[in-house]
C-alpha cells in the first residue's frame, strides 16, 4: 500500500438493480471516509430496468452525508451486452481500471450499504504483508450477523450437513463449512474464504490471481478467486472494524438459484480434489439435497434434477 490515504475503485455489479442501487451509491461517501474514492465502476449485465441510468446520474444526485453538501461521485458504468453473471461483471469493471493507479479494488453487490469508515478499516487490513483480502462483517439492515466466513470444503463435513442440517453442523465445533461462532465474528483475522458481497482486494493480488472465473455464472466463483489466491500465498482477512449492511437471500427462495449454487459448489470440489473424494462429496450433497426434497422443499427439488441430470443445469442466466 502507498503511504497516505489509500486509493481505492469500487466495482458494483448490477442486474435489475434500480430499487437498490440508490442506496448504495448513497452509502459510499461516509463508507469511504479515510480513504481516496478514486473511480465508482458500475458493471451491468445487460439490465432491463433503469440500473444503468440511475448510475448515470449518480455523480450529480448523491449527496454527502458528511458534510450535507451535494458532492459528485466519480461514477463510470460499464455495460457487459448481457447477463453475463457475477464473474463476468467484475472482470469488465476491474478491466475499466487503470490497476497501476490504484492501491486496492472493492467488489461489492448492489444490495449492501456501506458504514462509516468501512473502506479505510478494509483498506489497513490489507497493510499486512501478503494480504491480498479484506472482507467486512456482514450484517442485515437490522443489524443482525451474516454468518459470512467459511472452512474448507470436506466429504465429512459435507455428510454431516446431508444427515443433520447446515446449522446444527456448524455449531459442532469445525465439523461445518459455515462459520458460527459469535465470538469468531468479534475479532478480526485470517479465514479460508468468505462471501463476496463485498471484498476489498489489493491491486498487487489483482494482478497476481487474474480474472474471475466467468464460468460458474453465480455463486463458487467468489470461493474459487480466494482458494486461488490462496494458494498463490494470499492471505484473506476477516475485518470486524468494517461492517456492511447486506441484504441478500434470494438463493434460499428461488428454486433456480438454489440449483445453480448446489452445481456450482460441487463442480469446484471436483476442480481441486481428486476423482474419489469428489464422487464422495457430490453423494453427500446428492443426498442432502435429496432428504430436503423427500420433506417438500421446492429449492432443494430443482438441486437434486440439476444434480442429477446435467441437460436441465443452467448453462446461461435468464435475460
Amino acid at each position: 500500500m502507498t503511504p497516505g490515504a489509500s486509493r481505492i475503485a469500487v466495482v458494483i455489479v448490477t442486474y435489475n438493480s434500480a430499487r437498490i442501487l440508490g442506496g448504495c451509491l448513497a452509502s459510499l461517501p461516509v463508507g469511504a471516509q479515510g480513504v481516496r474514492l478514486t473511480t465508482v465502476v458500475v458493471a451491468d449485465n445487460a439490465s432491463k430496468d433503469d440500473s444503468i441510468g440511475l448510475a448515470e446520474k449518480a455523480a450529480e444526485q448523491i449527496t454527502g452525508q458528511t458534510t450535507g453538501q451535494t458532492t459528485g461521485l466519480p461514477v463510470r458504468t460499464v455495460q457487459v451486452g448481457r447477463n453475463a453473471g457475477y464473474a463476468a461483471a467484475v472482470n469488465a469493471g476491474i478491466a475499466a481500471l487503470d490497476l497501476h493507479e490504484l492501491d486496492a479494488v472493492f467488489v461489492m453487490n448492489p444490495d449492501c450499504r456501506l458504514r462509516a469508515g468501512s473502506l479505510a478499516a478494509l483498506a489497513d487490513a490489507l497493510g499486512r504483508e501478503r494480504t491480498g483480502i479484506a472482507v467486512p462483517m456482514l450484517v442485515s439492515t437490522e443489524g443482525v450477523l451474516h454468518h459470512s466466513l467459511r472452512r474448507t470444503p470436506t466429504v465429512r463435513g459435507a455428510l454431516a450437513e446431508a444427515l443433520i442440517g447446515g446449522r446444527l453442523t456448524a455449531r459442532l465445533g469445525t465439523l461445518g463449512e459455515m462459520v458460527t461462532d459469535p465470538g469468531r465474528y468479534e475479532r478480526p483475522g485470517p479465514a479460508v474464504w468468505a462471501t463476496g458481497a463485498a471484498m476489498l482486494i489489493s491491486a498487487a493480488a489483482v494482478r497476481d490471481v487474474g480474472p474471475w472465473d466467468e464460468s460458474f455464472l453465480l455463486y463458487s466463483e467468489e470461493t474459487e478467486y480466494a482458494l486461488r489466491a490462496g494458494d498463490l500465498g494470499w492471505t484473506l482477512w476477516y475485518e470486524s472494524a468494517a461492517v456492511v449492511e447486506h441484504i441478500g437471500g434470494e438463493a434460499k427462495v428461488n428454486p433456480m438459484l438454489a440449483a445453480l449454487l448446489t452445481v456450482n459448489r460441487v463442480r469446484l470440489f471436483r476442480r481441486r480434489r481428486g476423482r474419489l473424494a469428489s464422487a464422495a462429496f457430490y453423494l453427500a450433497v446428492l443426498l442432502g439435497e435429496s432428504i430436503r426434497a423427500a420433506a417438500g422443499r421446492r429449492t432443494a427439488r430443482a438441486s437434486v434434477v440439476a444434480l442429477l441430470r446435467p441437460s436441465r443445469r443452467l448453462r446461461a442466466l435468464p435475460g
